[in-house]
């Protein structure tokens, strides 16, 4: 088994023991999601408590369930919380009662189109109560009287979130952030989680120019939350990404940052040209996930999302269909491959100065030529030596020579480590 089939499995083993959890945007489903992650990377885990003024918003009250049902006029139930989780309207508030049908459908919701489905629906800062069911049940409820119950809290708690900070050469940093705010949903919401995990564990082990900082936050509020606790350390992000539906099987798709084309947007679109696959960059828009937050006016960091299809673009998306059948250890072992390979861009994406950049370098007499390859690429890696030689006059960086030479980013840099060693090249400090 290759390491990338290994990982891959290893990701689908941890999304599995996930997907049972009823997550929220708070609650002790989070808690002990976090907890599972914690035995992989050690986590920090960050309790900011309700009510807490984070910009224009506040945190929530917390949310948790135990169970929920609707039984019909003879006792049986027909929607069990403990079958799906997605049963019941994620932030529901507590409810035990007799109903009439009628009323009853003012608080289900199903999917016509899709009958055999549940879908996932929110309440979060609206009480309100309700359940999910398929169309196929909900069209079978005959007329009479139900019993609701919804055993939940409401109440003042905490917003809880997972941060990983792990240090590198520099304090500048690359922001790699996922949603953990989802019930069992597994493209949209675990395999970013899963994914992240994995990576944070491959850049243990690697040397780092970069610090990195892993967040596992709730959608939406919890970036809103971590920017407005972190305003002071906010300039160290230099590029991030926001990691989501990583995990099913269409084509990678790359959502630019608001700058447009920032180093990270360049790097991300490079690695997906050389991989010689199908892919799909789309422009910034102020609707998504949470990259829409890093991006606001006031931050405008550098911050893309790399998926695979992105959110509400696949049938399966918020339903009960987004499950551990329709993500693959293949998909999330290429998803976490291409992030890798971007990470990779980003720390070796240096510039430097030729030290003898008055006329073309005898490479001859330093054995230079043919010394690089077989003779099969011999010439074109002669032409790459030639274009970052060229190139080398402090203002352009690798990843610059990698796209005017139109060639692969590894190859331009294989080679300036040649020159360096051979004394051709100097690294030019970073401003």
């Amino acid at each position: 088994m290759s390491v990338e089939e290994r990982v891959g499995r290893e990701m689908h083993a941890l999304m599995a023991e996930l997907y049972p959890i009823c997550r929220s945007i708070t609650g002790d489903g989070v808690r002990q999601s976090l907890a599972i992650l914690g035995r992989h990377i050690p986590l920090q885990i960050e309790e900011v408590a309700s009510g807490t003024a984070v910009f224009d918003w506040a945190v929530p009250n917390e949310w948790n369930i135990w169970d929920a049902w609707v039984k019909n006029a003879v006792g049986e139930k027909v929607i069990d919380f403990q079958q799906c989780n997605l049963h019941v309207l994620n932030y529901s508030v507590p409810i035990h009662r007799r109903v009439s049908l009628g009323e009853l459908q003012e608080h289900l919701h199903s999917l016509p189109e899709y009958p055999d489905w549940i879908p996932y629906r929110t309440s979060y800062y609206r009480e309100n109560w309700g359940f999910c069911l398929s169309d196929r049940v909900r069209q079978s409820l005959p007329e009479g009287e139900y019993e609701v119950f919804i055993d939940a809290t409401l109440a003042p708690g905490h917003l809880t979130y997972g941060e990983y900070y792990l240090p590198g050469e520099s304090e500048d940093e690359i922001l790699l952030s996922c949603h953990s705010c989802h019930p069992s949903l597994a493209n949209d919401n675990l395999a970013g989680m899963a994914v992240a995990t994995f990576l944070a564990k491959a850049l243990q082990e690697k040397k780092r120019r970069y610090s990195y900082r892993f967040l596992f936050i709730p959608g939406t509020i919890g970036s809103i939350t971590w920017l407005a606790r972190n305003e002071d350390r906010v300039s160290r992000i230099k590029h991030g990404l926001v990691l989501a539906c990583v995990g099913d099987p269409g084509h990678l798709t790359y959502k630019r940052s608001r700058r447009g084309n920032a180093e990270i947007d360049r790097a991300v679109i490079h690695v997906l040209r050389q991989a010689a696959r199908p892919y799909d960059v789309v422009d910034f828009s102020p609707y998504g996930y949470d990259e829409r937050q890093y991006c606001s006016p006031g931050f405008n960091l550098a911050v893309g999302s790399l998926t695979r299809t992105p959110h509400g673009r696949y049938p399966q998306y918020h339903t009960s269909a987004d499950n551990l059948d329709l993500v693959q250890p293949e998909y999330l072992a290429d998803s976490f491959a291409t992030y890798l390979a971007v990470l990779d861009v980003l720390e070796k994406n240096k510039t430097y100065l030729n030290t003898n950049p008055k006329c073309e370098p005898q490479l001859g007499k330093r054995g230079l030529y043919g010394a690089l390859g077989g003779l099969q690429d011999t010439r074109e890696r002669e032409m790459v030596m030639l274009w970052v030689l060229n190139l080398a006059d402090g203002t352009h960086t690798l990843l610059d020579m990698a796209e005017r030479a139109g060639t692969s980013f590894a190859l331009v840099s294989q080679v300036a480590s040649v020159l360096e060693a051979h004394g051709l090249l100097t690294a030019v400090a970073p401003d």
